[in-house]
């Protein structure tokens, strides 16, 4: 048994986190962000999970601060065994290949790069802090963690499959690597515990066509489908996830599959 402690726990991927390490046996404190005595205690293996996600682009400040400032403190002088930030695979934007060791582009100019700014900033923190044991996990995304009135593309196109009619404003072609939440949990605390190196990509290293999921979809409630003309293709670079496969022996879960009502 460890203690870990997970900071942005009431988070669709932190709430879970600290359930999973609590049904595992684990000593687990999720302090709210507006405390401070936790601060002067042992934190043992710390997981970052503080961010804003699908409204960044209308909360730049807020985005800045989660990502960034409320960092400094904590690897400056939060006592822990480790600490594990979560970052995320959209930092790899036009890159050919998600692969952790590559260098990687930000365009200051573009809003929607601030999120990628700000990541790889946090990154940078704790690449540069000088403390030992701090790694970060880039996140791809994630199935079956988001809240059902999320934003985000498939719980939305959930809502609208369950409306019975599909409404999609992307080419069928897009395409991402998605990871099942399971799989996410498990690899998370095994980084945190057990990890090497200072980079890992948390994903599944499988893309998904939106035609697929809507196919899936479609046989799963018969739901019918409308693409608008000239929706844009929207894809993403492949993720290298050779070192959770060579490090942890990582088999992802087929999310197609794994998707429910």
């Amino acid at each position: 048994m460890s203690r870990f402690t997970v900071l942005g726990a009431s988070g669709a991927i932190g709430s879970r986190l600290v359930n999973a390490l609590r049904a595992g046996g684990h000593d687990v404190l999720a302090p709210a962000r507006d405390e401070s005595a936790w601060l002067t205690q042992p934190l043992g293996h710390v997981i970052y999970a503080i961010g804003v996600t699908a409204d960044f682009r209308s909360r730049a400040l807020d985005t800045v601060e989660a990502h960034v400032c409320a960092l400094m403190p904590l690897l400056r002088s939060a006592q822990f065994e480790s600490f594990l930030y979560l970052s995320s695979t959209r930092v790899y934007g036009d890159q050919l290949l998600g692969a952790e060791d590559a260098s990687l582009g930000v365009n200051p100019h573009d809003p929607s790069d601030l999120y990628n700014l700000s990541k790889l900033m946090g990154e940078s923190v704790c690449m540069s802090s000088g403390r030992s044991g701090v790694r970060v996990a880039r996140l791809s995304n994630v199935v079956g963690a988001d809240d059902a009135d999320s934003s985000n593309f498939l719980p939305s196109l959930l809502r609208d499959a369950r409306a019975g009619h599909i409404l999609l404003r992307t080419d069928l072609a897009s395409a991402k690597d998605y990871i099942h939440i399971d799989d996410v949990l498990l690899l998370l605390s095994r980084i945190a515990l057990q990890g090497q190196q200072a980079i890992y990509n948390v994903a599944s290293g499988q893309q998904v066509t939106h035609g697929q999921w809507v196919d899936r979809l479609v046989a799963m409630t018969g739901c019918t489908v409308q693409v608008l003309a000239k929706s844009p293709l929207a894809r993403f670079a492949p993720v290298d996830v050779s070192r959770i496969r060579a490090e942890f022996g990582f088999a992802p879960r087929p999310v197609l599959s794994t998707l429910t009502l």
